[in-house]
């Protein structure tokens, strides 16, 4: 299955990055842990590194431009011939004459335009996709305008939560004291629409969601927790990429993070938690109320770090791993993936994948 490559959140206080440098090209084969994209933002320098081996599909951005967290960079797919879903069309094949010059991405419609008119191709923009009213434009031609508004405008802060639970109710809170997000409504498989969850209306289960992207909103919290059933939260996640939407890292203004932490989409870190220099975090991880990710430590994806939990400096936690309340982790100790260590632990040692630790026990027993 291709990974999908999204831009990190470097700084909770600038949601957007310059990518400075562009060590990737389309169709380029990369090996894990290889660098795809140098980000930039006014405080921070990060290198963004690919989670897998495979070959750079569906890369959106040039070098110098400017990105938000959370935005699609390319995938890597197990095969060059990969196509990513709703890909922007490329130019048809079987149409034949003078040569696409490098980085020119036009539509097949816009090149048969530009070819039965005697435009040349070099005359174009590169890095934009080319449509045919962009080479009427360029013809010199006159172009209808539809100057009628679209029903359904986009709302870049529209974001909706999914999971009107207990870490629903929490989130919710978060968000709104973000201050940055228009919280449009709960999506909640379980509860009926038209209920509210601390006055935010209950808009139906997940098969609402078309309808709200129709409406132009692309942002979604995942507010389902998963601490009894991991595969819940994961779902959530799928579904909600599956269907267009976002996952902004979300970060609550009186938690703090070292301008070095790189969090990466889906990321949710509560009040008075702390992030410290160097350390990463992976998508759709949880730094809860009061916990404490110290330097250089490394979490996987879908990570849950309980309220009052502490992580000593270049810990590694796998992906799916369960760290619970006021549990300690020592420095350097690596926990599996979907290990559980239990509230109050003392863990000294490293935790193999899969294992679990006794809550108020000390590892190794």
């Amino acid at each position: 299955m291709p990974v999908t490559i999204t831009i990190p959140l470097l700084n909770p206080n600038e949601p957007e990055a310059i990518l400075a440098a562009l060590h990737v090209s389309e169709g380029q084969y990369v090996s894990e842990g290889e660098i795809l994209c140098t980000l930039e933002t006014t405080k921070s320098t990060a290198d963004l590194e690919a989670q897998a081996a495979g070959y750079v599909i569906g890369l959106r951005f040039s070098q110098g431009q400017t990105a938000r967290a959370g935005e699609l960079l390319c995938y890597l797919a197990e095969s060059a011939t990969w196509a990513p879903p709703a890909m922007e069309a490329s130019p048809d094949p079987n149409l034949s004459g003078d040569q696409i010059p490098s980085g020119l991405r036009i539509s097949a419609p816009a090149l048969a335009l530009a070819r039965q008119m005697g435009l040349a191709l070099d005359r174009l923009p590169l890095g934009p996709l080319i449509t045919e009213s962009l080479v009427r434009a360029h013809l010199g031609q006159a172009v209808q305008l539809d100057l009628s508004a679209p029903q359904a405008a986009f709302d870049p802060t529209a974001v909706i939560v999914y999971g009107g639970g207990g870490h629903g109710k929490a989130l919710i809170e978060l968000l709104r004291a973000v201050g940055s997000y228009h919280l449009v409504g709960l999506v909640d498989d379980g509860i009926p629409a038209g209920q509210t969850i601390l006055g935010l209306p209950v808009l139906g289960g997940g098969d609402a969601l078309p309808e709200l992207f129709e409406r132009g909103v692309r942002l979604a919290a995942n507010a389902v927790g998963g601490i009894g059933d991991l595969a819940v939260r994961v779902k959530v996640f799928q579904r909600l990429v599956q269907a267009g939407f976002t996952c902004p890292a979300a970060v609550h203004p009186v938690a703090y993070l070292e301008p070095s932490a790189l969090l990466s989409p889906g990321v949710q870190v509560f009040p008075h938690a702390y992030v410290g220099s160097e350390a990463r975090l992976g998508f759709g991880t949880i730094v809860n109320t009061g916990a404490i990710v110290s330097h250089d430590c490394q979490l996987g994806n879908y990570v849950n770090i309980s309220p009052g939990s502490i992580l000593a400096g270049g810990v590694q936690v796998g992906d799916g791993s369960l760290v619970g309340m006021g549990a300690t982790v020592n420095l350097l100790v690596k926990i599996g993936a979907g290990a559980r260590i239990g509230n109050g632990a003392t863990v000294k040692s490293d935790v193999p994948q899969g294992g679990v630790v006794r809550a108020g026990s000390i590892w190794p027993e």
